[in-house]
């Protein structure tokens, strides 16, 4: 298999490109959905030949590689590729490999054809980009902002590493559904978020729960931040979704 010639991430323009393999369209839509979201460039490849030609076609930053592809399955996909880069004396392509096995030879025998990480289904979308940022750490490529940063709007204040928040001087005191919707809304202030996205992101595409349970937990999260009176943040777009950023004037 010849792979392209991409010398290195670090000079890459653009977005960091991710190549999803995975035939399971809940997942694969998931996780593409997601990754946009985060600012990643994404091609899904649902067989094993679809993502040998996309591999070809372009090498990828990072390859995110289900086991149980059909066609040619991910351990010999994997293979492939540490092959090519020897032959070629390429750098390592970083690969992330997705399994619903999570016995110790499995995970042995994904690493064994050259995977870098092991992920085991299901799996939380957050800890899926907390391995990917390690991935490209460790190779030297572009990283994205893992949201370890203290994230700031008007006068809210959210630090992910302590898990505090501070609406001015004020402290609160979000459930954890609740902080994950605050980091969302802080990641992306003033973009309109549909209901579809924000659902997929924080329930996941697989929630079969009250209807209107993001309603709920938005009128909880405005309740907090306004309980002394201060502005409202968190918009409502009719029939489309919310937003946060500061209510029009009057």
């Amino acid at each position: 298999m010849a792979v392209n010639s991409q010398e290195g991430l670090a000079a890459l323009p653009g977005p960091i490109r991710i190549l999803v393999v995975e035939d399971e369209p809940g997942i694969a839509g998931f996780v593409r959905r997601g990754l946009i979201f985060e600012g990643y460039a994404v091609e899904v490849a649902e067989d094993g030949r679809a993502a040998l030609a996309a591999l070809r076609e372009r090498r990828p930053d990072v390859l995110v590689l289900d086991v149980m592809v059909p066609g040619v399955d991910g351990v010999e996909i994997a293979r492939r590729i540490r092959a090519a880069e020897q032959d070629e004396a390429r750098p390592p392509l970083p690969i992330l490999m997705l399994t619903a096995r999570d016995g110790v030879p499995d995970r042995i025998a994904g690493l064994d054809a050259g995977a870098d990480d092991y992920l085991v289904k299901p799996f939380d979308f957050d800890e899926l980009l907390a391995r990917l940022r390690a991935l490209l750490r460790r190779v030297g490529g572009p990283v994205l902002d893992g949201g370890g940063s203290t994230l700031r709007f008007a006068d809210l204040t959210l630090d992910p590493s302590t898990r505090s928040v501070l609406r001015g001087t004020r402290a609160l005191s979000p459930t954890p559904r609740e902080f994950d919707l605050l980091v969302l809304f802080l990641r992306h202030p003033n973009q309109v978020l549909t209901r579809g996205t924000i659902m997929d992101r924080i329930w996941g595409s697989d929630f079969f729960g009250n209807s209107n349970v993001l309603e709920v937990y938005v009128a909880n999260l405005r309740r907090m931040l306004e309980a002394e009176g201060e502005p409202r943040l968190i918009q409502t777009v009719r029939g489309v979704g919310y937003v946060l950023r500061p209510a029009p004037p009057g």
